[in-house]
């Protein structure tokens, strides 16, 4: 678990280095260089773009279809991390009663706990690193939309549904993190992370943090946030729940 905060808080340094070391109020275009501009933030500026020339300027249903395409085109790299954080699940037992057995503080033993859990991994064929790199492999394309939205000049002025995208709205944000907490509750329950106190925590941070921040940045991005969230929610319930279901049942017949 201390691995996993490490990592949540190495993305959002991450986040923070690409989003402060690079003006985000510089507009992106085909002429705009480096890259980062060129292969990553001008594309995604492109396909909103693009797709809200084809719904006839339409550029809040454009993000929402622009986000769905990243979501799905996600999918697999989600599958492959409910995947090894379902395996490391499903060895927890057996990691609890090493725990148990090596539960002594001196360096000897420590030192044979680690290596009974390297064995146990290998016996399952388990990586606890696995679930991590989907995560990194994301992170630049999803940094890259908050970019784009962000700099893409046509998007001003433009409204959708009751918002101006432009601007800040005060509805989106609660949606973005209820949202948010709806997904990171369906992905904790029944799993280990629930009963450590450092992962509860993270399951109030986060939605808390998304809502002040889309209260303060324009209603374009807080759409992304709530779309992009929705469509995590039904991917937890329409992937993992049978996921952990199936699992269960399994150890029901054993």
């Amino acid at each position: 678990m201390r691995k996993k905060m490490f990592i949540f808080l190495l993305l959002i340094g991450v986040l923070v280095l690409l989003s402060g070391c690079m003006d985000i109020k510089e507009p992106i275009n085909a002429e705009s260089t480096g890259i980062w501009n060129h292969y990553f933030v001008y594309p995604m500026s492109w396909l909103i773009t693009y797709f809200a020339d084809v719904f006839k300027d339409n550029y809040g249903l454009s993000i929402v279809v622009v986000t769905l395409i990243i979501r799905l085109f996600l999918l697999p790299l989600n599958v492959k991390q409910l995947k090894s954080s379902k395996a490391m699940q499903d060895i927890q037992p057996e990691i609890k009663e090493l725990q148990k057995k090596y539960s002594s503080k001196d360096a000897n033993t420590q030192q044979k706990l680690q290596q009974e859990t390297m064995a146990l991994f290998q016996k399952h064929g388990v990586n606890p690193l696995a679930g991590c790199l989907p995560i990194f492999v994301q992170m630049p394309i999803l940094i890259a939309m908050y970019h784009a939205i962000m700099r893409t000049e046509a998007i001003e002025d433009h409204t959708f549904l009751w918002f101006a995208l432009d601007s800040p709205d005060y509805v989106l944000p609660i949606i973005a993190g209820a949202a948010t907490f709806l997904q990171q509750k369906l992905m904790m329950a029944g799993s280990p992370a629930a009963q450590n106190p450092q992962m509860v925590a993270m399951l109030y941070l986060m939605p808390i943090m998304i809502t002040v921040f889309a209260f303060f940045f324009p209603a374009a991005l807080a759409l992304y946030w709530v779309v992009g969230n929705i469509f995590m929610v039904a991917q937890t319930l329409f992937i993992r729940k049978p996921m952990m279901k199936d699992a269960s049942t399994g150890g029901d017949k054993k």
